[in-house]
């Protein structure tokens, strides 16, 4: 891990945190000329940002409720930057990043609160939800009663992402113990970040966490990418992918997530088998395999407790703490970032030693060791 004793090595920026957000401050200043360098604990997007579901969410999340707030507003302009640069029309160029689904599905259960959210889900967003004729819905969700709706956010591979910021900042990422000396410290270290605002004498109360309980699902499952509406939150929200032995993969957030942190495994198990068969009517789990994991929300501490409405960056002398909030919100963290930082364009061409190791992406929560057990 980097300090800030005696080092050989003068950057102007060092980067604590290796997760979306500090690949993406990275990629941004360096392309604005800032000798600007990441140090990452373990593997890149080890915490949140590979466990995430990888879904470019537009605001649609946020008013399950029914209205435009903050987080709507911050939020709505997120999937059009992150497709242009997944097209390679701005930057970063993230083209050749795998896209796993151009779209997400939207459907309700048949509840009374379910209609009513579906009734009025068509606002003003960038990501709106489009109604879709019935013979055009996706196989998995033919038995569904009542509308099934597109929404246009994207999900990505967020493995082949954090592959991809590793390949366009080769030389300026690392991991282990390297001497840097920086005139501006950056702590994008989610988790991570109560541990280093420590150690620079900062307040610890900056943070806080959320828990998830999260659910995967594998076997002879149809691919599929979308929200169940059950009331004020999706009831679940399921992305898709294959593991190294060829199995679909369902990740399963949402409501399920929050209400099973105080499930235990076996009680998780059970009611997400009932979740499935209830939200996605025909689907069959014969043969299939069920686990789960929890992880933490690291945010900037919102004093209720509730999600934070935007992203946050906190200066105080010369460290900024940053939160993203999500995953889609990157682009507008790096924005912030750079409007706080007062460094200018660096003439100097510092070579930093060969040797110094270089992380490896982390794998997917489905590709770790963990139990499964028959959904039947």
């Amino acid at each position: 891990m980097a300090g800030v004793g005696e080092q050989k090595h003068n950057v102007d920026v060092l980067i604590y945190g290796g997760g979306i957000a500090g690949v993406w401050i990275l990629d941004e200043l360096r392309r604005g000329g800032i000798n600007a360098v990441l140090v990452e604990k373990t593997a890149l997007g080890q915490g949140q940002t590979v466990a995430s579901q990888g879904i470019i969410h537009g605001g649609l999340k946020y008013m399950f409720d029914g209205n435009v707030t903050a987080p709507v507003k911050a939020i709505a302009e997120m999937p059009v930057i992150w497709k242009e640069c997944l097209r390679g029309e701005r930057e970063p160029d993230l083209s050749g990043v795998k896209v796993q689904s151009e779209c997400c599905w939207l459907w309700g259960t048949g509840s009374i609160k379910s209609r009513i959210f579906m009734a009025g889900s068509t606002i003003a967003l960038r990501a709106a939800p489009q109604a879709v004729e019935r013979e055009q819905w996706p196989g998995v969700l033919k038995e569904v009663r009542g509308k099934v709706m597109r929404v246009g956010e994207q999900v990505v591979d967020t493995v082949s992402l954090m592959g991809k910021f590793l390949e366009r900042n080769r030389g300026r990422i690392f991991t282990g113990d390297v001497e840097v000396r920086a005139n501006t410290i950056i702590l994008a270290a989610g988790e991570g970040n109560a541990e280093l605002r420590k150690r620079f004498g900062l307040s610890e109360n900056f943070m806080q966490r959320r828990p998830l309980h999260m659910v995967m699902a594998r076997g002879s499952l149809p691919e599929l990418f979308g929200h169940c509406v059950g009331g004020a939150k999706p009831r679940i929200t399921v992305t898709s992918a294959r593991d190294s032995g060829g199995r679909m993969v369902w990740q399963i957030g949402g409501q399920i997530a929050e209400d099973g942190v105080k499930m235990s495994v076996g009680e998780l198990v059970k009611h997400a088998a009932k979740e499935i068969e209830e939200c996605v009517p025909g689907v069959d789990l014969g043969g299939v395999e069920i686990s789960t994991y929890r992880i933490d929300r690291a945010e900037a501490a919102t004093g209720t407790g509730q999600r934070p409405d935007d992203v946050h960056v906190l200066s105080e002398g010369n460290v900024i703490t940053v939160f993203p909030t999500k995953l889609a919100l990157a682009p507008r963290l790096a924005e912030r970032v750079i409007k706080e930082i007062n460094v200018q364009r660096s003439t100097s061409n510092v070579q930093l030693p060969k040797e110094w190791e270089e992380p490896q992406v982390a794998r997917p929560p489905w590709e770790r060791e963990g139990q499964w057990f028959s959904a039947r």
